[in-house]
């Protein structure tokens, strides 16, 4: 059937409708007026009657009861014929419905732009923190901030006692001369030891040589000694023989000859001079034989007592980096002080967070004192739920309130771990670090953020309540020659009201609002008029 037949159709039904009910063009007031008379004139007819009966009858009695009964039966009257003018009223707007179908509202595709924002809220954190830890173990004469106190740069944070730094930068000068004074006893006892070692090691090879050298010519003596004294008693040997031969010529002066060689040779056998001579020469060696000996036994105990005094090679470069690094550390020491002369000063222009020492205390060295959160450089740590992690990214411009006043902010930092939220949700943390910050800012405040996260321009849109979804996608409902028709659509960025159609929808069409309505493709819809507000 075409658009015109549904029409005729229609008008035809609406036609018939009021015919039928008679009373189509009768408006409630009329209604009301035409009743009205109905009932006056059914109460003057039964007057009139009643007066007959009267002249006829006359009853006395039975009076009172007829004018009750009279004023029911016209309340009865009246409301009989409104009930039916109802009746009719309900008749008539149930077919008129069913003609004209469901009434609903319709908005128009128009061509803007589109801005995409995350509008949450997050925590003033500050980008750069100073925890100042004490240099040196020196008591600590004022401390001039409180914690939520303001600082700017180079104001002062505390004191130290004067009298306990000049004391410290003396024992330090102290202790850098004594380790230096260790130092070069170390390596001057070091140097004593490697040359008695060099002294013990030279002469016990001399002594050694020299004692086998000895010892040998000693034994060589001795062997010319003995054979000496062989060669003598040989002779004397050889002369005793001869004797014996001329025993028989006692008076001979051949037997008195051998008489007497023989007591030569037990002489000489006692008393050679070269026996004597080489026996006293034996004697010398034997005594230098004995100093010698003497003399490497000291040797030998320079030797091991120099080995086991003298450093080698790693112990002295053990002593080395010791005695450098007790220098260095005393240098720190009397840097730190010359530092600190003047008290510690703040870095940067911040707020004092935590103040842990007092007036009159003596921190240890590297105790933590005191931090200074700056101001200078903050930022407002947010969250990202899922559904907007794939829209943010760093770099997008954000415009922060604080307390009532505006901030102009970037997107610095978007973690790359999940944590839960108190809801138990999967969130992303990220942070938006302001770009003008001021001394108004309060740390640790919350702040409202709103990430400028994408722009459209000139695109399709439609009020972001007009858009549904099921399995297959997103879709809108329009209304075609009366009926609903379902068109799928590729949506884009969208904002608070508004959301990009890319793909499904022109502009100028226009879209069913669907308020709370539950419309079904192919059910008749009357279009109302658009409100001109919605239409643009």
């Amino acid at each position: 059937m075409s658009r015109a037949e549904k029409k005729m159709a229609q008008n035809s039904i609406t036609t018939k409708d009021k015919e039928e009910t008679g009373m189509a063009g009768m408006d409630s007031q009329e209604t009301k007026t035409a009743f009205g008379s109905m009932a006056a004139g059914s109460e003057s007819g039964m007057e009139t009657g009643k007066g007959r009966k009267k002249k006829q009858k006359e009853p006395k009695i039975k009076k009172p009861m007829e004018k009750a009964r009279k004023k029911k039966i016209i309340r009865r009257g009246v409301l009989g014929g409104v009930a039916l003018v109802i009746v009719l009223f309900f008749i008539r707007n149930s077919l008129a419905a069913q003609s004209m179908g469901l009434m609903v509202s319709t908005v128009t595709a128009a061509v803007q732009d589109v801005e995409q924002n995350l509008s949450t809220s997050g925590t003033v954190k500050s980008e750069e923190t100073k925890t100042y830890f004490a240099p040196v173990a020196v008591e600590v004469g004022t401390v001039d901030v409180a914690a939520g106190d303001s600082v700017k740069k180079g104001q002062s944070l505390l004191q130290f006692d004067a009298d306990a730094l000049a004391e410290a930068k003396q024992m330090a000068q102290l202790k850098l001369q004594a380790n230096e004074g260790g130092y070069n006893s170390s390596i001057h006892k070091n140097n004593k030891y490697i040359a008695d070692l060099g002294e013990a090691n030279v002469n016990l090879g001399v002594l050694e040589q020299q004692i086998a050298d000895s010892e040998n010519y000693v034994k060589e003596l001795e062997q010319k000694i003995n054979d000496k004294k062989a060669a003598i008693a040989h002779e004397g040997t050889l002369l005793q023989i001869s004797l014996l031969d001329w025993s028989n010529q006692p008076d001979s002066e051949e037997y008195l000859n051998l008489q007497k060689l023989i007591q030569y040779n037990s002489y000489e056998q006692q008393n050679n001079k070269e026996v004597a001579a080489w026996q006293k020469e034996i004697d010398i060696y034997q005594e230098k034989i004995a100093a010698y000996k003497e003399y490497r036994s000291e040797m030998k105990s320079q030797k091991s007592a120099s080995e086991g005094g003298s450093m080698d090679s790693g112990s002295r470069s053990q002593l080395e980096a010791n005695t450098e690094m007790e220098k260095l550390n005393n240098q720190d020491t009397l840097t730190a002080l010359a530092e600190v002369e003047n008290g510690m000063q703040s870095d940067f222009n911040g707020v004092v967070t935590e103040v842990e020492i007092v007036e009159g205390s003596t921190p240890q060295e590297g105790q933590k004192l005191l931090t200074v959160e700056s101001t200078e450089k903050v930022k407002v740590e947010i969250t990202v739920s899922k559904y907007d992690l794939d829209k943010i990214a760093v770099g997008q411009e954000a415009e922060i309130n604080i307390a009532g006043k505006d901030y102009k902010g970037k997107v610095s930092k978007i973690n790359r771990m999940a944590t839960t939220n108190a809801s138990g949700a999967a969130v992303v943390g990220a942070e938006v670090e302001i770009e003008n910050p001021d001394q108004s800012i309060f740390l640790g405040v919350e702040a409202k953020v709103e990430v400028h996260m994408a722009t459209a321009t000139g695109v399709v849109t439609v009020p972001v309540e007009v858009v549904n979804a099921d399995r297959e996608g997103d879709f809108v409902f329009v209304a075609e020659e009366g009926m609903v028709k379902k068109k799928r659509v590729t949506t884009g960025i969208s904002s608070d009201t508004d959301i990009e159609i890319q793909e499904g929808l022109t502009a100028g069409e226009a879209v069913i609002m669907t308020t709370g309505q539950e419309l079904e493709e192919g059910t008749p819809v009357t279009v109302l008029p658009q409100n001109p507000g919605m239409a643009e």
